[in-house]
């Protein structure tokens, strides 16, 4: 069942997807060559509980940790360790949500750490814009899932990339993972809801620069390409309104 939030329970995402928003500024500047992705959990944590918050992922499922933090081959759900040390030329996924007094935000982001190859940069790049080409599809906050799903496939396509297809996008706000399922690509057998105000959504483009295929590592969460070619991630968390779409993480 899609659940339709009310317009005070928008705002109080927003104010979750707002702080979100702060964090992913400040791990922008904070993340660098050399230390570990320990590290930088460590700060996202300390930044969401010092301003009040609960990290939405932390102990969700059983993951045991702030972020999901995914290196170069690396797809999503990478778990933060004192042992993997962010080295230059990496790119570094940050997937993170926020529990604000019980509504939630998720958003992703992929940095580039010092000198990045040039055919990763577009990678990322083109990760990046394939988020804004789903959402450009949305027009006066109508249309359907499939949608977004053929705006986002078709820019990534176009680049030459890949869409993973083994994980999707979903609905937020009041649970960590809600209905309906945001798929990066168009397939007849996922559902194509209408989108309809009061929605709200997480968007999530997961671009390969080699094939589509991935799997799970045997720590159960770590998902990594099989052709161990890069993977990028950008999401943002975002509302119907009656006014069209609001991206919420976005500062």
């Amino acid at each position: 069942m899609i659940l339709i939030k009310s317009e005070d329970q928008i705002e109080r995402i927003r104010e979750s997807c707002q702080l979100l928003a702060q964090l992913h500024e400040e791990l922008a500047s904070f993340v660098r060559a050399g230390m570990s992705t320990m590290d930088v959990d460590s700060f996202a944590y300390d930044y969401i509980i010092r301003h009040k918050g609960t990290p939405a992922f932390l102990h969700y499922m059983g993951f045991p940790a702030t972020c999901c933090i995914s290196i170069n081959e690396e797809v999503i759900h990478g778990i933060p360790s004192s042992d993997r040390i962010i080295q230059d030329g990496d790119i570094v996924s940050l997937d993170i949500g926020i529990n604000l007094n019980g509504y939630i935000s998720d958003a992703a982001r992929t940095l580039m750490i010092g000198e990045v190859a040039p055919e990763t940069k577009k990678l990322v790049k083109v990760t990046e814009e394939s988020f804004f080409k789903g959402i450009e599809r949305i027009e006066n906050g109508k249309g359907r899932i499939h949608d977004i799903s053929r705006g986002v496939y078709t820019h990534a396509v176009q680049n030459g990339f890949s869409v993973v297809r083994d994980y999707c996008g979903h609905g937020v706000g009041l649970e960590v993972h809600e209905e309906p399922q945001i798929p990066n690509y168009v397939s007849s057998f996922s559902g194509n809801p209408r989108l309809r105000e009061g929605m709200v959504l997480a968007i999530e483009p997961m671009i390969n620069q080699g094939k589509e295929d991935v799997r799970v590592l045997a720590d159960g969460w770590t998902v990594v390409t099989r052709d161990k070619k890069p993977s990028s991630h950008y999401e943002h968390t975002i509302a119907i309104t009656k006014h069209g779409v609001e991206i919420l993480t976005q500062l």
